[in-house]
């Protein structure tokens, strides 16, 4: 790679301003890295080279006039198949949605970022209709962990992790209902946050209800808050909608962790079986949080695992994403979707209501849990990246994908603010993630955390060598 390849975004702003290089060299850069690794990763639906260039090329002439657009003016971006991309189809993974559109409007992420000046190279690919946590679908088959393209790029917003991992843009866009920020990026050694639900406005409004965050997937932290900047604006479409943050996410990024009151729990309280070499990597990362200056307390959040009513409220989200399709469509569709249709067509209302109680409980406890404690602090995922193609890992009892997620999907149930930081890797060469976890509206908190740990030199890991 080169160093393009490697710079972060605020990093090719300060060279744009600076004149050191333009962002149609940044642009090439990306491409150059996509035509060398998308027949091995397959990251992208489909890539606008053209269309970045001369995006680009608008971008350059506005640096040197000294008028940039915004704050990621020129910066090289990629947006999940799942957000609507204006110009371009948003097929979702599915052969179900027609190709023709229309394909007239932006999401609101999507309108920010225009709106500051980014470079779209392309689509990046997901499972169909962003369902379970690995990226594999009918439309665009599997797409591949950079690291060891024999594993999975977690999911499901898996192409978009691995375009920040390989060097094709430093800034994506994924959405994350379960996990789909988080998984993938920690299996692919980037940064990943899912803010708090209503941050990042959401349009059209995600079957999946209230569960759904759109979140920035970067190369640190720094990059994210940057990101968030832009894409936290508000949007009238959204009726969830927070409105804007009061400040700057940059602005928020310094002051450390000294005196944090961090809670520490590496199983959930022996809930989570986790790998112990995953475990030993985070156990680390975590000390050095306490060295940093960090009040760091070895316990566990009060809840059991959420896992059968968050399959409720997803499995009947899913039922109503197809609930137009004919049977001739749903015979296309990814095999594990069809099934948790039909599961989640078979529930009742009150099946629904009671999952919402549930829901309603664990965002109450986690309320009060963090009145004592800043942040909660985990492994990512249990396990390092495993076989691609499959969606839980071979040998194991598991039948869905929550069985190997239990840090993830809990935290889109309350809605709070969650990132994963790459601190390491495992045994087997894979990287690991650290996820922190604060109060809901304390996305400030997250990013502080994990911008210290950068700044300490404890996360970010070496760029891939498989690709």
């Amino acid at each position: 790679m080169s160093e393009l390849d490697r710079f972060t975004a605020q990093r090719l702003v300060d060279g744009y301003r600076k004149g050191e290089f333009s962002p149609v060299e940044a642009t090439r850069a990306a491409l150059r890295r996509i035509e060398a690794t998308e027949g091995t990763v397959n990251a992208f639906v489909r890539v606008f080279a053209e269309e970045a260039l001369a995006q680009a090329e608008e971008s350059a002439a506005r640096w040197r006039r000294g008028e940039p657009l915004g704050l990621v003016d020129g910066v090289p971006t990629t947006v999940k198949d799942i957000l609507l991309l204006r110009g371009a189809p948003t097929l979702r993974g599915s052969r179900t949605i027609d190709l023709k559109g229309p394909w007239g409007e932006d999401a609101p992420s999507v309108a920010r970022l225009r709106e500051h000046g980014a470079v779209f190279l392309g689509k990046t690919t997901t499972p169909e209709f962003g369902w379970k946590g690995v990226t594999d679908s009918p439309l665009s088959g599997v797409t591949r962990n950079p690291y060891d393209t024999s594993r999975t790029s977690g999911g499901s917003s898996g192409g978009a992790a691995v375009a920040v991992a390989v060097g094709a843009g430093p800034l994506a866009l994924g959405t994350d209902g379960g996990g789909s920020v988080r998984i993938p990026a920690a299996f692919c050694g980037i940064f990943g946050l899912k803010p708090t639900y209503g941050r990042v406005p959401l349009y059209p409004p995600s079957a999946y209800g209230t569960l759904a965050h759109v979140g920035p997937m970067t190369r640190d932290a720094a990059d994210a808050a940057l990101m968030m900047d832009v894409i936290g604006g508000a949007d009238s479409r959204d009726w969830s909608g927070l409105g804007p943050a009061e400040g700057s996410f940059v602005d928020a990024l310094g002051g450390g962790v000294h005196g944090l009151r961090v809670a520490y729990s590496p199983s959930l309280g022996g809930q989570v079986a986790v790998r112990p070499a995953v475990a030993a990597v985070v156990r680390r990362a975590v000390e050095r949080l306490a060295g940093l200056g960090a009040y760091v307390s070895e316990t566990d959040p009060d809840f059991t695992d959420p896992v059968g009513a968050f399959h409720a409220l997803w499995f009947s989200g899913a039922a109503r994403v197809i609930q137009h399709l004919g049977p001739h469509q749903r015979e296309s569709l990814d095999p594990g979707l069809r099934e948790i249709c039909a599961l989640g067509a078979r529930l009742s209302a009150l099946d629904y209501l009671a999952a919402v109680d549930v829901r309603m409980e664990l965002g109450r406890r986690m309320g009060r849990f963090h009145e004592t404690y800043d942040v909660l602090v985990t492994p990512t995922l249990p396990v390092t990246a495993f076989e691609a193609g499959v969606e839980v890992p071979p040998g194991t009892r598991q039948r869905r994908w929550t069985g190997w997620t239990p840090f993830t999907y809990p935290f889109n149930m309350t809605q709070q603010p969650a990132a994963t930081i790459p601190v390491g890797t495992a045994d087997d060469g894979l990287p690991v993630g650290l996820q922190v976890v604060a109060a809901r509206h304390r996305d400030d908190l997250v990013l502080r955390t994990a911008h210290a740990l950068y700044e300490a030199g404890v996360a970010g890991i070496e760029a891939p060598t498989a690709v």
